[in-house]
């Protein structure tokens, strides 16, 4: 790791439609370097890959509207069933689910916020660790450049209030420093220490992103964190999960 690191936001992207060359956008608002790490707002890269769906087409299921209640719109929870693998807790209209990716989140991800168009959903990319890698290919292929890039999104923590982002797709940097067996400066070995780099990294880069200032990309410069870690080596495979 760098002793110094700099977070500079990618301003002045317009909003993004399905087609769009997200690689090319940045590349024309800030000049990247060896070594940066692309971080790009989930909903973008959704955008981008046409994972959005309009509520009008949606017939809500008996499960569906049990769940919405008086409170909530049914077709909303009829996309987060289709999405989900499986459902985790519900409280109405609450859905804790865990997504076909394997990530255990509210809604499966599903998200009104910042959509295209009132009446509309965004979903997560069908593979964003895919979706990094394509990114990050593309941004070589146009600056020569080897960035790392992190698809991130915001999710809730168990026992503490308030959000965090974390990477839900990797390219180029190791998601993960393994630091057991390694031994502190007073020789104490580690036997469970694990950081999740790529969390750090996606939580520091929302710092100048935010939710509503229109800034869904940043480039984090200064860390030496190159790699060929997935996003998905950040789930706990289920039977070391002791919430499940």
């Amino acid at each position: 790791m760098s002793g110094e690191l700099r977070i500079i936001p990618v301003t002045g992207l317009a909003e993004i439609e399905e087609g769009d060359d997200l690689a090319e956008l940045v590349a024309a608002k800030l000049e990247l370097e060896n070594g940066d790490v692309l971080v790009l707002a989930q909903k973008i890269v959704s955008k981008s890959e046409g994972r959005v769906i309009a509520l009008a087409g949606i017939e809500p299921s008996e499960e569906a509207r049990e769940i919405a209640g008086d409170d909530e719109d049914p077709r909303r929870i009829e996309v987060i069933l289709r999405e989900a693998a499986r459902v985790v807790r519900v409280r109405p209209p609450l859905v804790i689910a865990e997504t076909t990716h394997g990530f255990i989140c509210a809604s499966a991800g599903v998200d009104a916020s910042n959509a295209p168009e009132p009446e509309m959903l965004v979903l997560l990319p069908h593979d964003p660790d895919a979706s990094a890698r394509r990114i990050r290919d593309r941004i070589r292929e146009l600056t020569g450049r080897e960035v790392a890039v992190l698809v991130t999104d915001s999710f809730g923590r168990p026992w503490r209030q308030g959000t965090i982002d974390v990477a839900l797709g990797a390219s180029g940097l190791e998601v993960m420093r393994d630091l057991r067996g390694t031994r502190d400066p007073v020789g104490y070995e580690l036997h469970s220490t694990m950081i999740a780099v790529a969390d750090e990294i996606a939580s520091a880069a929302e710092l100048v992103m935010g939710k509503l200032d229109g800034v869904p990309a940043a480039v984090v410069r200064g860390l030496e964190v190159a790699g060929d870690g997935r996003a998905l080596d950040l789930v706990i495979p289920e039977e070391r999960d002791l919430f499940r």
